[in-house]
């Protein structure tokens, strides 16, 4: 993998994780919100800290397809699912919760996972008769 294809996994997992994070932060500085009114869900979205979530979600949206456009969803998924000890660690020590040693080991098998998923190839070649196949328009740099 190069340099270019690391900074796109990297640039999926933070974006998610502060986005998520954002999220949060905004959510709880609202209050209980109820789905039986969804005039109280669109006006979460003039808050500062709720629309810089989604934008950071849509820098997460869009690198992620980037990602997909070069590798397996099975190596995208769980590369870029290091932004769940990125929530993690943002928990901790940004929003000052309280996490469980077993959150914590869910969090270490997580990481060790995505060690073991990028050890493999990115991308499985495939063959041009099956159903599935698409030719590639070009390979990202």
């Amino acid at each position: 993998m190069t340099l270019r294809k690391y900074l796109i996994l990297g640039l999926v997992t933070l974006a998610s994780a502060f986005g998520d994070i954002s999220l949060a932060i905004g959510m709880k500085r609202l209050g209980p919100i109820s789905l039986s009114h969804p005039g109280a869900l669109l006006s979460a979205l003039r808050t500062p800290w709720v629309s810089g979530g989604i934008l950071l979600l849509l820098v997460f949206f869009a690198s992620y397809l980037t990602a997909l456009s070069w590798a397996d969803l099975t190596f995208v998924l769980p590369a870029t699912s290091l932004a769940y000890a990125g929530v993690a660690f943002l928990s901790k020590f940004w929003l000052h919760e309280q996490i469980s040693a077993a959150r914590w080991l869910g969090v270490a098998l997580i990481t060790a996972g995505v060690g073991f998923v990028t050890q493999g190839p990115a991308y499985t070649p495939r063959n041009c008769g099956d159903p599935g196949f698409t030719a590639p328009v070009r390979e990202a740099p």
